[in-house]
């Protein structure tokens, strides 16, 4: 990020690599054709034309197929039925001639800057006769315009740059070598009236875009399309103008056009620049000259992996899947996941509603992604890795995040099947519905408004069932709920946050809106005894009406999605505070027993644990907390959300749209006050990460299996590294750096028969280590080592598939819940596991930082559940069986506050006393650095080994710390649990992803590392 500063000198020096960047070379040899392609068949046509006209009549598939053939046959360029074309193949901006550096006699080479390729526009008779009256040349337009009639088209062939090199040419012997961008007006299909689509003739890289093809990539065509990005900046949202059209007064736009090099050769040494089949080709091949709509349509035709799976299962983790036989070589169709091409829920033509209150992401990617409009590259940098970009933008680094994953996370979707079908298959609906009133947060709430509306009040079940439903084919079962299940694939999207209210204010303004009206049963379910911020815990926050967004900057430029959404922006009280994000990672849960809810406990308490450590702010939207700021406040967004680095604060625009001022002219936009952005200061990656590198690792190399593309929508992987990379770079780089760190004290001696050595860890995270949910664990790997380095005694080792093992290579104990078979529990009532340690002297005892918790008793006796209360059931990976916690020892946060203090805090939070035990600790002894309150942070352990159980002569000493996000008792009770897709999927993805060289090898992420140190002499 210290090229931040730099990037606006990039980007004038450079846009060669960023822009179509071709040589007059291709001229039109690669369009021209020996006969005319025109209609032959003016019956057929005719037949077809009134279909296409009307896209949303028509499921899309159906639809698609009319318009190929309507295509396919050149019907649209029927000037017996009276569709008009331009007048000529004309520029939409600049072409800009400059000698190819660093050649000796060097040629000169043209770089292309129109907002896209050279275009002859096709238009059909009712758009004639509208532009004909409305926008009528060299005549003063009415004002207001008459509105556009339905079924008027508009077809924007695409040609080779620049247009000099067409213009001699009758269009009607030109093939569109970028296909077809088109618009189809239906003002009952969407908010901003039109269906959208590019069109690639056979050959060319089109296909139907139902049933959705390998690629997984956005659709071709269809209604809330991102081309409103450019066109909303249009009255009607169309630049077209009468004096464009062939037979009609004037001449249209004109632009600098430096293509007096074309067939020049004269002697200098240099190349020919004169255009031959070959040269032609590498231009057309090379997809950074592309076009923005054939950019997209050009995207892998398969997903590209991340990293190479494995080609044999791993055999360690086989012995994790012990259970059945059913987990094989090959995936099995029926658990890969939909495609992401069916994601896509846009704005009604009504306009924002309750029934309309949450769209998907891609209604935002049009604008908030970085080079989108194929002309500017705001929200990017230089990579200093490779000659590419880095993709900054909000759409882009949300999309890849933990976050952007969470509605396909396969580990959540078996943690559920594990609930639903073993630990609470008595209250499965109450388990789908909160659970997926996260991971699905769009989709869950959206149709229990809409459930909530058609019946009386009642919010209704959302099931699991439901995340997979598809629009395609249109009579499947599904179909009806297409839309909640794209809401529910598309995780915690954009909407989830930036419609969020919080306060008191907003509580009584917003609370008795229909929108809301189901999360008020869900506070009341989950949080029915707190007050204030404590009824929002388990992401039950209100929101605002649908046609408001929220963000963090002052006097936002609302009129483009004003315009093309019905949603106006404007600067949010709540989404820069950390109870943003403490909705949702303030995780408060029913304890199910029995069919009956008989407790409620903290399944998390993330927010609690940073408004206890010395990185508080001491303050919410309502006022100041008890205490005050710590000693370094900093909110969740300073880490998770950054808005500087060494370098500076980052400084952007914050969409990318077609703007007024910096684009090639364009006739009947709106004025720059209304479509020209300014930069903002303080310009935040949506990183959201943690130390999930196993989560992305998955969703690199099996996109096919997840259903989702690996390339940006906008910016693809010749342009910009691909996001999901760049999310793994943000994940290595915190671990490394962010998180804690390690040493060895100058106690390393050797003294009565015993090596002895202190290790101590430093925390700096602004919560516990590792917080979230429970089955997070780090653990400290401690090495005896001689002088060549070779390990001769070690706690902490693992196996391949990182279960800690002994110097046997036996797992230690606990470390594997079930036996091998998975027909029963290893010793369930004696919950063994790792205690926390002050002092190691054998290599089957490591430190394990980790929270474990019990169910209620097993025998049915009488009980109580809560932090303090002693465990008597079994160790649980349910999040809803959770009675008593059996140990918490991660690591405290700097600064971390002790019980009464955190007392305090917790109920003006409007929470119990249960909140600020829950956050405390368990089974960590008289351990001072955990007896509040902490100052530093971490832990310090001490090794006491005896000589006689070291392999060799000690000569040095290491230590490093590692984490799980998935620890393998964790993945083993998944797969002993429960079946089926969600849990095969799973099993399928541990068995052959490969994190052989990656820091994340032998399923442990390694954060830090000593290095050898030599032990003092004796």
């Amino acid at each position: 990020m210290k090229y931040w500063g730099k990037l606006r000198a990039f980007m004038l020096a450079g846009m060669a690599s960023c822009v179509a960047s071709v040589a007059i070379a291709q001229t039109c040899e690669t369009a021209l054709r020996d006969t005319p392609m025109v209609p032959t068949d003016h019956e057929y046509c005719k037949s077809l034309t009134e279909t296409v006209r009307h896209p949303g009549a028509l499921p899309l598939n159906e639809y698609e197929a009319a318009l190929s053939q309507f295509f396919n046959n050149w019907c649209h360029r029927d000037t017996a039925s009276g569709w008009v074309r331009d007048k000529y193949v004309r520029d939409t901006g600049p072409y800009t001639a400059a000698r190819v550096a660093g050649q000796k006699g060097a040629p000169w080479d043209g770089t292309y800057h129109g907002t896209h390729a050279p275009v002859v526009i096709w238009y059909s008779p009712d758009m004639v006769t509208w532009l004909e009256k409305n926008r009528p040349t060299g005549k003063a337009h009415p004002d207001p315009q008459a509105a556009i009639p339905d079924g008027a088209m508009m077809v924007k062939e695409m040609y080779p740059e620049p247009a000099a090199a067409c213009a001699k040419y009758d269009p009607n012997y030109l093939f569109p070598t970028s296909g077809a961008a088109i618009m189809v007006r239906d003002a009952q299909g969407s908010k901003d009236g039109w269906f959208w689509g590019w069109y690639g003739w056979p050959g060319e890289g089109w296909a139907p875009d139902w049933p959705a093809g390998e690629s997984n990539a956005p659709p071709n065509m269809g209604f809330g399309q991102y081309c409103v990005n450019c066109h909303g900046s249009a009255h009607d949202l169309t630049f077209a103008e009468e004096r464009n059209m062939e037979g009609h007064p004037g001449q249209p736009e004109v632009f600098l056009s430096q293509d007096f090099f074309a067939g020049q050769y004269i002697g200098t040494g240099a190349v020919p620049r004169t255009g031959t089949k070959a040269t032609a080709t590498a231009a057309a091949d090379d997809d950074m000259g592309d076009d923005i709509h054939s950019l997209r349509a050009h995207m892998e035709a398969r997903p590209v992996p991340h990293g190479q799976k494995r080609a044999e299962p791993l055999q360690e983790l086989l012995a994790l899947l012990r259970k059945a036989d059913r987990f094989g070589a090959v995936p099995d169709h029926s658990f890969i996941m939909p495609s992401q091409t069916y994601d896509n829920v846009w704005m009604p033509a009504k306009g924002p509603s309750p029934q309309s209150q949450y769209l998907t992401s891609d209604q935002c990617t049009g604008c908030h992604d970085a080079g989108s409009t194929g002309l500017q590259f705001d929200m990017t940098m230089p990579d200093p890795q490779s000659d590419k970009l880095l993709n900054l933008s909000p759409y882009a680094t949300w999309r890849s995040s933990p976050m952007g994953l969470a509605g396909r996370d396969p580990i959540f979707f078996a943690q559920m099947a594990s609930e639903t079908q073993t630990f609470h298959h008595d209250q499965a609906d109450l388990v789908q519905t909160t659970c997926l009133g996260c991971h699905g947060i769009l989709g869950q709430r959206q149709f229990q408004i809409d459930h909530a509306t058609d019946n009386a009040g009642d919010c209704g079940v959302f099931d699991r069932d439901i995340v997979n439903a598809v629009p395609y084919p249109p009579e499947n079962p599904s179909a009806g709920h297409a839309s909640y299940g794209a809401l529910a694939r598309d995780g915690i999207s954009c909407m989830a946050c930036h419609q969020m209210v919080l306060g008191k204010e907003a509580t009584e303004k917003y609370a008795n809106d229909p929108q809301n009206a189901c999360v008020l049963k869900r506070q009341e379910l989950i949080n029915a005894d707190n007050t204030g911020f404590g009824k929002t815990f388990t992401g039950s926050f209100l929101v605002g009406p649908a046609g408001k967004l929220f963000g963090p900057f002052d006097k936002p430029q609302t009129h483009p999605m004003d315009y093309t959404l019905g949603i106006k922006p404007e600067k949010g009280d709540a989404i820069s505070t950390s109870e943003m994000c403490g909705t949702c990672h303030t995780v408060h849960l029913p304890v199910l027993h029995d069919g009956k809810t008989i407790a409620h406990v903290y399944e998390q308490t993330t927010y609690a644990e940073w408004a206890f450590s010395a990185y508080r702010t001491g303050t919410t939207i309502d006022g100041p907390l008890p205490g005050g700021a710590g000693s370094v406040p900093e909110t969740c967004q300073d880490c998770h959300m950054p808005s500087r680095d060494e370098g500076g604060t980052f400084k952007s625009k914050i969409a990318s749209i077609q703007e007024f001022s910096n684009f090639p002219a364009a006739a009947n936009t709106f004025a720059p006050g209304d479509i020209d952005l300014e930069q903002r200061e303080g310009f935040a990656k949506h990183t959201l990460v943690g130390l999930n590198l196993f989560l992305v690792k998955m969703f690199q190399q099996f996109p096919d299996i997840m259903g989702v593309p690996t390339a940006d929508p906008m910016m693809n992987s010749k342009k910009a590294i691909d996001p999901l990379e760049l999310t793994a770079r943000a994940i290595n780089q915190q671990a490394e750096n962010d998180t804690v760190s390690i040493s060895l004290g100058d106690d390393r001696v050797i003294a009565n028969g015993k090596l002895g050595a202190t290790v101590s860890i430093t925390s700096h995270t602004g919560h516990k280590f590792p917080s979230g949910v429970g089955f997070r664990r780090a653990f400290v790997n401690f090495e005896v080592l001689d002088a060549s380095d070779k390990v001769i005694w070690a706690s902490g080792r693992v196996n391949k598939a990182g279960v800690l093992v002994d110097q046997n290579h036996k797992p230690i104990t606990g470390e594997l819940w079930w036996d091998e078979s998975c027909n029963a529990r290893i010793e369930p009532d004696k919950r063994l596991h790792q205690p926390h340690y002050e002092v190691i002297t054998s290599q089957n005892q490591t430190q394990i930082y980790q929270e474990l918790v019990s169910t209620p008793p097993l025998d049915g006796s009488q009980f109580a559940c809560g932090h303090n209360v002693r465990p008597q059931g079994e160790l649980t990976t349910s999040f809803l069986s959770i009675c008593a916690e059996v140990k918490d020892n991660r690591l405290p946060p700097p600064g971390y506050l002790g019980l009464a203090e955190r007392t305090e805090i917790s109920k003006a939070l409007g929470a119990g006393a249960d909140l600020a035990e829950d956050a405390g600790f368990t089974a960590v002894g008289t351990d001072p650095d955990y007896v509040g309150p902490t100052e530093q942070g971490g832990d310090s352990l001490r090794y006491e080994i005896s000589l006689k159980e070291i392999d060799g002569t000690p000569a040095k000493v290491r230590a490093r710390l590692y984490y799980q996000a998935t620890p393998p008792f964790y993945l083993q009770d998944r797969f002993c649990t429960a079946k089926g897709d969600d849990t095969d999927r799973l099993a399928y993805l541990a068995q052959y992803l490969n994190l052989d060289g990656t820091k994340a090898e032998n399923w442990a992420l390694k954060l830090v590392d000593t290095g050898p140190v030599d032990i003092a002499k004796q």
